[in-house]
């Protein structure tokens, strides 16, 4: 027996195989295949890769795969190695599918890159692995014995859960005398018997029949099932119940509830009494799943509904119902009842994400696809019929690209840094009424794409810092956005290449490149640089990078580190300042002006001036603003001839800065012709340079020389042409001096000066010129030149003073004959002390003083030579 079934399985198998050969094309976009049943792990059941077309080496590297809902079975599998698709565990037809038919597993493929989407159908073939059974394994009919010949009694129907030839195919009845075996088929093709009465019974000579009912089924090899049944014959009840109609149909929706009355039956009996009490029952060969779902009653019967129906489960019911009277030997009549099931809209949509491509790249174009979703509803007609659409306000769309199947897609760009992340709203709506519907959200992250560049918080920075500021210290901190995430909004600073004053931009200042925290290297000099701008650059760390500049302007503001500067009046080898006042001299007389300069700025370089210490503090006063020393009143006798001062130069800072110069005053009754160290000062270079005055100070000494010169070369050509005339009138010779007698009758009453020539140190002679006095009246000019004058150009006058008495080479004076020829090319003055534009005034006020002083000798040089000014004003 089981060899032969072996051999059965194995033919099936073949016939099923054939039939895949010899399949017709599959329809577009979907392919279908068939296996039988009860197949081991492993079976071959299609080449998958080669029907499809797929290069079975990508296979693994797409993501070939089988998709299937959440929790369902997976029967058949995909060897990703060869494309071979395999029965992965064993296939129970009869669990598969519960109602009879075809059965069909409905396979959806799934291949990445590019995404595609391919249906499969795999049918499972029936093999007869059932063999018929009957509920009971005895069964007890009873017969009354006034049984008409023909008599019909229906028995228990075997079951088979196999289906077409596989299942029950006919019925047989052991030899009897008294019974044939009739084969009735039902509208669903399924067998049934009846026993026919084909002799008459007495109950006197036997009271039960035993007979044998065995069930076969059409498969090969051919199954069977056995049932005894037990006839026992009854004492006369010579009337039988009658239904109505044989036949009953009902139509129920689905969604009715439990205890609903499907149909009221009604049968009669003639007879009277008990032969005339008629129950329902159901028939022996009622299925199983019938008596599940409805119930009759006994005594009305009355149909009704006992469990749940489902119209995507069976669509029909078929119902045997047997009325039988309460008599002796009481005999069953039989009807049937089919329920036909009305679909309700109770099952809503079901959605499944197929396959989701998150995150989504930002710059990603229209049309990209983002999912694979499937809905499903088990209703059928219009119930069943789904519409699937996304929520409003959001750039993406749905296409159908096969029955309820969908593509999620992009409808525009995107923009990560507006909507960084979509909740997408999937709404499936049927066509049922009421309609029912399914949401599911699919959340579809956007992926950054360095599409920004850095934006600083500001256009442009303004910072300000003290000078003097510590190397190293922090002077501000710039910042900037980017509207990129993780990497491409990580932002570096960098300062650009450039210089300043000369040197690399990086030696003044650096930042770090990830706080933008700038820091000074340098300590900062306002009176070197008072303001510089530097680029700073923020670039992210994106692919490509991206980067924006910004401009820096850095202030340096002073502070009061300087100290005034005394230039003038300046002590002489270290000893203090000495200065010669007239005892005759007046209230209000000048005496000399302090100059200082300071190399700050603003109320840091603004100086002010004061007496500090004094011999006598009712002498003398200061100008605090100018620096001039003046006389509050005259001498007197018993005032000491000399007078020591300490003058204060004070700025305007904070704290205040100071410097103080001792002064020397000396009492003297006559003024001699020696300049006081008032006058004899310079400028430290640094000052000059970098003084603001010193273009106002040149032009100021250059107006002055010039008119200085122009009056020397006047003077020089009248002594001139007095000299002519000398040699072609009369003549004199002098002692000291020729060219002009030594003293001439003034009718002005003038007295005239002696003209005396000093060589200067390492000449051997001099030539002493008398020159009249050609200019202003009352003036008397004594020039005096070196030998080697002939070969230098004048250059500069300053006061001078007479010979001393105590001269030891009085050879070294000029001869008379000596002639000295003057350079008519005058050299522009010497500008290396630059003397600031506050002391401007004090110094031609100084110079006027010394011309109106009587007395005052001047000198200055020519060449290598002195010309010494004796003037005498009258």
């Amino acid at each position: 027996m089981r060899a032969g079934a072996g051999s059965g399985r194995g033919q099936l198998f073949l016939r099923s195989l054939l039939f895949l050969l010899l399949a017709g094309p599959p329809a577009r976009g979907q392919l279908r295949y068939a296996v039988p049943e009860e197949l081991e792990h492993g079976a071959f059941v299609a080449n998958l890769g080669e029907d499809l077309g797929l290069d079975v080496s990508t296979l693994s590297a797409r993501r070939f795969r089988i998709v299937s809902r959440a929790g369902a079975r997976q029967h058949l599998e995909v060897n990703l190695e060869n494309g071979i698709l395999f029965v992965n565990e064993r296939i129970d037809r009869e669990e598969v599918c519960e109602a009879g038919g075809t059965c069909l597993l409905h396979l959806q493929l799934l291949v990445e890159s590019p995404l595609e989407l391919y249906r499969v159908e795999v049918e499972v073939l029936d093999i007869n692995d059932h063999a018929p059974t009957f509920p009971w394994q005895e069964y007890v009919l009873e017969v009354a014995e006034s049984a008409v010949l023909g008599a019909r009694f229906p028995l228990e129907s075997a079951q088979d859960p196999d289906v077409g030839t596989n299942s029950v195919h006919t019925y047989r009845l052991s030899p009897n005398g008294f019974f044939s075996l009739e084969v009735q088929t039902r509208s669903d093709a399924s067998k049934f018997a009846e026993l026919v009465l084909e002799r008459a019974l007495d109950r006197e000579q036997q009271r039960v029949h035993r007979v044998l009912l065995t069930a076969l089924d059409g498969g090969v090899p051919e199954r069977s099932g056995t049932a005894h049944i037990l006839v026992t014959v009854l004492d006369a009840n010579d009337n039988v119940p009658a239904f109505d109609q044989p036949s009953y149909g009902v139509s129920l929706p689905e969604d009715a509830p439990a205890g609903t009355l499907v149909i009221q039956l009604n049968a009669t009996d003639l007879d009277e009494g008990p032969n005339g009490e008629i129950e329902y029952s159901f028939s022996g060969h009622a299925p199983p799943r019938v008596r599940e779902l409805f119930h009759v009653e006994p005594r009305s019967g009355q149909v009704l509904l006992k469990g749940r129906l489902d119209y995507e489960r069976a669509s029909l019911h078929e119902l045997y119902v047997q009325a039988k009277d309460r008599g002796p030997s009481a005999v069953a009549v039989h009807c049937r009842v089919l329920v036909h099931l009305l679909d309700v809209n109770d099952n809503a949509p079901e959605v499944t994400l197929t396959s989701v491509s998150t995150p989504v790249l930002e710059d990603a174009p229209p049309g990209t696809v983002i999912a694979v979703i499937s809905v499903l509803d088990r209703d059928s007609g219009d119930n069943g019929r789904v519409s699937c659409e996304v929520g409003p306000n959001v750039p993406f769309e749905l296409r159908s690209s096969f029955r309820n199947y969908y593509t999620l897609v992009t409808t525009q760009a995107l923009d990560r840094e507006v909507v960084p992340e979509y909740n997408v709203s999937i709404t499936a709506r049927d066509m049922g009424s009421p309609a029912l519907l399914t949401r599911s959200t699919l959340t579809v992250p956007v992926s950054d794409v360095n599409d920004n560049a850095p934006r600083f918080l500001q256009p442009s920075y303004s910072v300000y810092v003290m000078e003097n500021n510590a190397p190293g210290a922090s002077i501000c901190s710039v910042s900037a956005l980017d509207p990129d995430c993780q990497q491409n909004a990580y932002l570096s600073y960098s300062i650009a290449d450039g210089h300043i004053h000369g040197m690399p931009v990086g030696t003044y200042v650096s930042i770090n490149s990830d706080s933008g925290h700038m820091y000074a290297l340098r300590s900062l000099d306002y009176e070197q640089i008072r303001s510089f701008q530097i680029q700073v650059q923020a670039q992210d760390a994106g692919f490509p990078p991206l980067s924006a500049n910004v401009t820096v302007h850095i202030f340096v503001l002073d502070q009061n580190d300087n100290a005034p500067v005394i230039v003038s009046p300046l002590p002489r080898n270290g000893s203090v300042a000495t200065e010669l006042v007239p005892r005759s001299a007046r209230p209000g007389y000048l005496v000399g002006t302090v100059s200082a300069v300071d190399a700050d700025a603003g109320l840091n370089s603004r100086l002010s001036y004061q007496l500090l210490q004094a011999t006598d503090f009712t002498l003398f006063s200061m100008a605090p603003d100018t620096g001039e020393l003046r006389t509050l009143r005259s001498f007197l006798e018993q005032d000491a001839n000399r007078q020591q001062l300490v003058v204060q130069v004070r700025d305007g800072g904070q704290p205040a800065l100071s410097a103080t110069v001792s002064l020397l005053l000396s009492v003297v009754e006559t003024m001699p012709q020696t300049l006081s160290d008032f006058s004899e000062f310079s400028l430290p270079p640094e000052v000059s340079s970098s003084s603001p005055l010193t273009l106002y100070l040149l032009v100021s000494l250059g107006s002055i020389s010039f008119t200085f010169l122009l009056a020397i070369l006047i003077l020089t050509a009248i002594r001139c042409r007095g000299e002519q005339r000398s040699r072609q009138g009369d003549s004199c010779s002098p002692p000291r001096c020729h060219c002009c007698p030594g003293s001439r009758p003034s009718s002005d009453g003038l007295k005239t000066s002696n003209l005396t020539a000093q060589p200067p140190a390492g000449t051997t002679a001099a030539t002493c010129l008398d020159v009249p006095a050609g200019g202003p009246p009352g003036y008397c000019y004594k020039v005096c030149l070196g030998p080697e004058s002939a070969q230098s150009d004048f250059m500069f006058l300053k006061p001078c003073s007479t010979p001393r008495n105590n001269e030891k080479d009085p050879g070294k004076r000029s001869r008379p004959d000596q002639h000295l020829p003057v350079s008519k090319e005058a050299k522009q003055p010497n500008t290396d002390w630059l003397p600031p534009s506050t002391q401007r005034p004090a110094l031609k006020r100084y110079q006027i003083q010394h011309w109106e002083n009587k007395g005052s000798r001047w000198k200055g040089h020519m060449g290598n030579g002195e010309v010494v000014f004796d003037t005498t004003l009258n």
